[in-house]
C-alpha cells in the first residue's frame, strides 16, 4: 500500500475534524476526514478545483440550505 503525504488545511484547528488531502498519481486527490481515516476519497484534480472555486465564490449550500 503507498505512503501518502497528508497535509491538513491551514484553517483547520489543532482539536482535529480536519479533512486532510494528498496527491495522488493514480486518480489525482485523496481525501479524508481525521476523525475517520480509513475512509478516503477519490477525485481528479479538476473535479477538485472546481469545487475549491464554488467555494470560494460562496456558491455551496452552507448547514443543508
Amino acid at each position: 500500500m503507498p505512503t501518502y503525504q497528508w497535509r491538513k488545511s491551514s484553517y483547520s484547528a489543532d482539536a482535529g475534524n480536519c479533512v486532510n488531502i494528498a496527491a495522488n498519481s493514480d486518480v489525482g486527490i485523496r481525501l479524508r476526514e481525521s476523525d475517520d481515516p480509513a475512509v478516503v476519497l477519490d477525485t481528479t484534480a479538476a473535479s477538485f478545483g472546481a469545487l475549491i472555486r464554488a467555494a470560494k465564490a460562496g456558491l455551496l449550500p452552507v448547514n443543508g440550505e
